[in-house]
């Protein structure tokens, strides 16, 4: 995917006094007290903002926070605990500019946090005239907000059709590199895992992911949907009959490309949903009508870590099981590890996949973790972000 960088900007010196107008994802968890309980997107958003300090350029940042009405102001939507983390990170005061659209005044080596950017009355529907006032307001546009790349909003698209110069930041630009290795040019055997509680919510990346992986691993009561369609029994578990027909094409859509979606063979059940269950562990033929299945059994979970050991690429979406109980965690903790001794690229994504790669302590392991939520799904379904779009459109254009 080509795309104009920002560090290419930089390094041929297009940013000394420049104004640069960074679209940042500083959308951080806080406390009923307006503290922030995690910092992670703050300080990730660091390297590209003091890149651009040390370029000698005037620089402005943005994000949005919470999701506020447009026009309608409330303390709670104030960016103002995000600055104060920021001047920490930074060694130096951040002031926080509130009614920027219209100008904003900043000096060349000075830095200035914009006020909550979905407080500006257009931005959701990417209005043409706020589009223009935004790109008014800099020579170079950089988008650095991987988790709002599938929105076409006012500060991640219209503002790059309209800035003199559009590119990407180093965390937009690692998102792109890393997809395209797994995705775009993949080394082979590639396997994907896919796991969730529903096949409708993840039917199209499976329908997409069937076309071009090697092997597809589903999980949780995606399992339970394919278990079904293969003709097991699954009792009381989590499924979705009515898709039986979608799961039964994936199957075959993989078959005819001499790939497989393995299923269990082994599974653990209980007979109610909770952490204190008991869990049994019993051939998938032996499901009894009052089961619930939470997790792949440890002879499936071994032949899948086995498995994994032989691929390249390894793109992982979702649980396999209800890890966050330790007797049904057996299964995403058996594939969590295989990840992580494998010597594939691995790339995952999605916010209970991040959960599972925390708790078992493998981030070091992985190739490349991506915060990105609702754009990392549209990816894996096969769709063109708006984002890397119009970044592409600009590139063409040859700005520098």
């Amino acid at each position: 995917m080509k795309v104009l960088r920002f560090a290419d900007v930089v390094e041929r010196g297009f940013a000394l006094n420049k104004r640069v107008f960074i679209r940042a994802d500083l959308n951080v968890p806080q406390n009923a007290g307006g503290a922030i309980t995690e910092d992670t997107r703050i300080r990730a958003s660091v390297p590209c903002i003091q890149m651009a300090l040390d370029a000698g350029a005037a620089v402005m940042v943005t994000s949005h926070l919470g999701r506020p009405t447009e026009g309608a102001f409330k303390p709670e939507d104030s960016l103002a605990p995000v600055a104060k983390r920021l001047s920490q990170l930074l060694g130096r005061e951040v002031p926080l500019v509130s009614n920027w659209v219209e100008g904003v005044t900043v000096q060349p080596g000075q830095l200035v946090l914009l006020e909550n950017c979905r407080l500006n009355v257009g931005e959701k529907k990417n209005s043409e005239a706020l589009a223009r006032k935004l790109a008014a307001l800099c020579n170079i546009f950089v988008h650095d907000a991987f988790g709002t790349a599938h929105r076409a909003e006012g500060t991640t698209y219209g503002i790059a059709q309209y800035a003199p110069i559009a590119c990407a930041g180093p965390l937009l630009a690692a998102e792109i590199d890393a997809i395209g290795k797994a995705l775009a040019n993949p080394k082979r055997p590639l396997v994907a895992i896919v796991g969730g509680s529903k096949v409708s919510s993840k039917l199209t990346i499976l329908q997409t992911l069937a076309k071009n992986v090697d092997q597809l691993i589903v999980g949780g009561g995606i399992a339970n949907t394919f278990m079904l369609a293969a003709g097991l029994k699954i009792g009381k578990s989590l499924a979705e009959p009515d898709l039986l027909d979608q799961a039964r094409a994936v199957i075959a859509a993989m078959k005819a490309r001499g790939a497989e979606v393995p299923i269990p063979t082994d599974v653990v059940t209980a007979k109610t949903f909770s952490a204190d269950a008991k869990a049994e562990i019993k051939a998938a033929t032996d499901v009894q009508d009052d089961d619930l299945i939470l997790d792949i059994g440890p002879e499936t979970a071994n032949k899948l870590a086995a498995q994994l050991k032989h691929a390249d690429t390894i793109v992982w979406n979702g649980p396999v099981g209800v890890f966050e109980f330790s007797a049904f965690e057996n299964g995403t903790k058996t594939i969590a590890q295989a990840i992580a001794q494998s010597s594939a690229f691995s790339i995952a994504g999605g916010g209970d996949t991040l959960a599972a790669i925390a708790k078992y302590g493998i981030e070091k392991d992985m190739g490349y973790i991506s915060t990105g939520g609702g754009a990392f799904l549209e990816v894996l379904e096969g769709k063109t972000l708006p984002a890397f779009e119009i970044l592409q459109q600009r590139a063409a254009r040859n700005d520098l």
